[in-house]
Formats: structure tokens, sequence, C-alpha cells
């Protein structure tokens, strides 16, 4: 069974490409067995109360002793003046302590916004305060933040407690704040439900499953691995120094394809599924995996909740695509005019269904933008705008054919590259700059040529976080033009070939 379209919506299509329309627009109707995240959790440590919830650098919780811990804050949040709806800051690195920080913001009816103090400026810190208007902010005693931020509470310094009265607080709509360069996501406790409790988004984790945790807390994918894990009843394998030390000890993966490339799969012996996003899969990466294990290949935006479209990838059986999309979640390939293409032609990717997330917080602007209604669903529904150029393939799955706009995704991070841009040019002796990704990494241009790029790296890292900061900073006389007056992007990622070290194509 899959979602109903509005006919009216589909009559510029052939009948043929209508029913096509239909049998490969939409993943099949599921239903989630939890509508809050948290709760799905709290099942398992009912259930399962001695059973390994988390496991860092030698350190381990049960369920029941990480439901307590995360219980204890969240009355220590809620008597602090948080309330349902409210967002809460989780700035800190990564620890048993922000596992417990993000269970006890959603007990507590809250919104976690997370972000890894070791790679944010404060300059980005004081924004995400200020957008999301938090508050309070969780940390650990290990780490350091900027004076007079908000209302500091350390996880690790709570009293030991075994017995306290805690207050009921209503469930929160929003789970969690992701921030995508400046903008904030917000993502609900439905969206994630619906990715994390079915099919193929569960990636088979069950009690027992040993899951890393390999990604910075302000990635997204850190809410497939953290949560993905803990609702389903499995093991989170919080990584040290080593990635690949902690992969070879867990049955599940998921990563970018950079972290992926940098795992030798000879040495995660115990993987059996491997779960890649974030940016573009080299087909080589996706076929070195997939020898030995069930390798899924993801694709979408924070904005439509982690991801939208999941293939699982098999050696030697067809492409690498981006597959079809999850249970309850639509995908339309449609023209400028937001009419549908034909089947097989490329066109720009819009996502609806339970995936798509509640906008962007503070920027209703934006939100109106990027976020329309769905005229193939009707009703309240909501489709997001990816900016993706895609097209169905003959069997029914999707193809990549890249970007409409200037968002891109580095490192597993999606941002403007205008954003960039603009932090470039605020360099004192910059007159103007361009960004451009070129093998996977990011690259400023900036003129003139007497302009340095130690200084223009160093106010894009204190204007932004460390995944906006380019690699390689080049300054030129000027930069060319096409005819129409735009930057000549190709005649600049010429000027490349050659110019990379070594190093920096390794």
């Amino acid at each position: 069974m899959a979602a109903e379209f509005q006919e009216s919506a589909l009559r510029e299509l052939s009948v043929a490409d209508r029913a096509l329309f239909h049998a490969l627009g939409a993943g099949p109707i599921r239903t989630p067995p939890f509508d809050q995240v948290h709760h799905a959790f709290e099942t398992h440590a009912a259930r399962r109360p001695d059973a390994t919830a988390v496991e860092h650098l030698g350190e381990s919780l049960t369920y029941a002793e990480l439901d307590a811990r995360a219980g204890l804050l969240a009355e220590c949040l809620v008597r602090r003046g948080v309330r349902p709806g409210d967002h809460v800051g989780l700035f800190l690195t990564r620890s048993i302590s922000m596992v417990v920080g993000v269970l006890a913001v959603l007990k507590a009816g809250a919104a976690y916004v997370p972000q890894d103090v070791s790679t944010t400026s404060e300059a980005h810190l004081r924004h995400v305060v200020r957008t999301a208007r938090i508050d309070v902010v969780l940390t650990t005693s290990m780490d350091a933040l900027p004076d007079h931020l908000a209302t500091i509470v350390v996880i690790d310094t709570l009293p030991g407690v075994s017995t306290f009265c805690r207050t009921i607080t209503a469930d929160s709509d929003v789970a969690a704040v992701i921030f995508t360069g400046t903008s904030g996501v917000r993502v609900s406790h439905a969206n994630l439900c619906n990715l994390l409790l079915t099919a193929p988004g569960s990636l088979g984790v069950t009690p027992g499953t040993r899951v890393s945790q390999l990604a910075n807390i302000a990635c997204d994918l850190a809410m497939w691995e953290v949560l993905g894990t803990l609702a389903n009843g499995g093991t989170l394998v919080l990584r040290g120094e080593d990635a690949e030390q902690t992969a070879g000890s867990v049955d599940v993966v998921i990563a970018t394809p950079g972290v992926l490339a940098s795992l030798n799969p000879d040495a995660c012996q115990r993987v059996h599924t491997v779960a890649v996003a974030g940016e573009r899969c080299p087909r080589a990466l996706a076929d070195s995996w997939s020898r030995r294990v069930t390798l899924y290949h993801a694709c979408g935006p924070t904005e439509v909740t982690v991801v939208n479209t999941m293939q699982r990838h098999e050696l030697g059986t067809g492409q690498l695509t981006i597959g079809r999309p999850v249970p309850n979640t639509t995908v339309y390939v449609l023209d400028d005019d937001l009419r549908p293409c034909p089947i097989g032609d490329i066109g720009e990717m819009w996502v609806g269904g339970t995936g798509v997330t509640a906008g962007y917080v503070g920027d209703l602007d934006l939100t109106a933008r990027r976020y329309r209604p769905d005229p193939f669903l009707g009703g309240d529904h909501l489709m997001f705008w990816t900016r993706d150029l895609g097209r169905w393939t003959a069997d029914g799955e999707l193809e990549h054919h890249g970007r409409t706009a200037d968002q891109v995704e580095v490192l597993g991070y999606r941002f403007g590259l205008d954003t960039v841009t603009a932090a470039l040019e605020g360099a004192a002796d910059c007159d103007r700059a361009t960004t451009l990704v070129h093998e996977g990494r990011l690259v400023g241009f900036i003129s003139p040529r007497t302009a340095a790029p130690e200084v223009a790296r160093r106010t894009v890292t204190q204007r932004l976080p460390h995944y906006c900061v380019p690699t390689l900073i080049v300054p030129v006389d000027a930069l060319p033009t096409t005819e129409r007056g735009r930057v000549d992007r190709r005649a600049l990622l010429s000027r490349l070939d050659g110019r990379l070290s070594p190093a920096l194509r390794s």
C-alpha cells in the first residue's frame, strides 16, 4: 500500500507516466510503533534493564542506569525552568554524558540543539544560542564554554541520588534542532520515529546489536546512530581516537563516504550492515564494502530527516543509485514550474510525507521558500525543495544528478557556498571571493592576488563551523566571468588541475 496522490496534480502526465508516478513516487505505508523516540528507549529500558546501552573508552551504562541518569537530569532541567517546546543546547564533546544529555532533554519535553565544542567557534556557538533562543546549555566538566553564553548545567557533576520525584511534563513535537551552516532545522519526533523505527532505516538493529557512533554530534547522522540504536534496544559504541578500532567491534556502521573510506573492511569483520550517506559515494567504495556486508546507499538533506531514500546496493547487480523513498515519504521529480517531469527525465527533487521537518527555527522567510504546500498529497501536507537534480530509472530507482544551487555537502554537513563566500569577503584585504567544491574538498578563491589566504581562513574560522573552512584558498588577480557576468566556475576549476598537493589529494 502506498500514498494516494491527487489526480488533478497529475493531469499533464501521460496515462503511462501517471501510473509510474503512483508506483515510484511514494514509499510503503508503515505505522511506527512509537510517536516519541525516547518512549521507545524507555520501553527497552523496562524490558531489558541490565542490557548494555552505551559504551565509551572502557566505561558503560546499562539501559536501567542510562534511563535513571537521564531522568534525574530531566528533572534538573525542569526545575531550572525548561518547559515543553523549549530548546536546550547540548554543547560538549563525545562522551557517555552526551547520550545522557540527549535523552534528558527529550524526557523534559524539550528539543536538544547539539554542537561539538572542540570544532565550533565561539561566534558560531553564540549564533546558535541566539537563533534557537536557548536559555539552558548542557555540557561536561571537561568542556570549556564561552562566558555569559546561557545558564550552564554540567551533566557529570549532578548528585548521584537514587530516588527523586519526577515532574510530569508534556511531550514536545520537536525533538532536535540541527544546524546546517547558519540555519537550524527543526526535526520532530514523528520524523525520527518514521525513519528509525521502520525498515530499512532501522537497519535491522535489535536488542544486542552493536552500533558505532562515529559522526560529529552536530551532524544529522548522529541522530541516526544515537537514537536509532537506543530506540531499537541496541548497544551504542562511542568512538575514541581510533575510529577503525571502534568499527571493528560493532555490527552496524553509519558513516559518510569519507569516514567509510578511512576504514579497512578487513579490519571490520564483525560488521554486517553499513549505511553510507551525507555526500556522493564512489561506486568503488560501495562495491568494496558490499562484497561482505549489507550496504545501504542513502540520500537526503537534514530537512527531510537525515535521509529520505535508500538503496540496498548489491555487487554486480546494476548501478549505484540513491534508491527509493523510505516508508511514509514521497519523492517528486519536477520541472521549474513544479509540474511532474515525464518518468526518465531529469528534474528537481522535492520530498513530501512524514519525513518533511518543521522548517527553520527563527527564519520564516527561508522556510516559506524551501517548504511549499504539497499539491500531490493535498491537505496540509508540505513538500521540501532539495535543490537536487534526479531522475527515475527504468527499474524504479532514483539517480542523483548533482545540485541545482550552491547548497553542498562536505564532511557530511550541508551548507551554502554563498555563506562561505560571504565570510571570505569579510577578510580585511579581500574584495571578491567565490567558493567551489573540488574532489570533495572546499576551495576558496579570493581577489586581488595580494589578499592573504591565512587572513581569509582565520576570518572564516571565526564566523562559521569548522566544516565551512576551505581546505585551500587561492588568491587571483580577478575572478573570471562568463558572458552573462557570473563567476566562471569552470575556468576556476581548470586552474586547480595539478595545483593540489599529493597530501590534499589523498
